[in-house]
């Protein structure tokens, strides 16, 4: 999986499971990180509960974790802010 540095960041491709039976994140899923989650894909609640829960696992802040581009298909690149890439790997691991 390719996840890029920004002067920003870290942009973490993504492919999105929605309306599953709980968040969680499912590892590599070809050069994309999966993730399921609870939230239905209707009027952004899929994506706003993708913020959330990176937030969550990465223990930052909601503001630092944004959905870049693919804000309605299921690859999507997530930027996350101000994380060092050592959370990351613990969370694609």
């Amino acid at each position: 999986m390719k996840v890029k540095k920004t002067k920003s960041g870290y942009v973490v491709p993504l492919v999105v499971s929605a309306g599953a039976s709980a968040n969680r994140i499912m590892g590599e899923y070809g050069d994309r990180l999966k993730i399921a989650v609870s939230a239905p894909p209707e009027n952004g609640k899929a994506n706003e509960a993708i913020c959330e829960f990176l937030a969550d696992e990465l223990d930052t802040s909601k503001s630092c974790v944004r959905i870049v581009s693919g804000h309605t298909s299921r690859k999507k690149e997530v930027l996350v802010e101000r994380v060092p890439k050592s959370a990351l790997a613990a969370i694609i691991r």
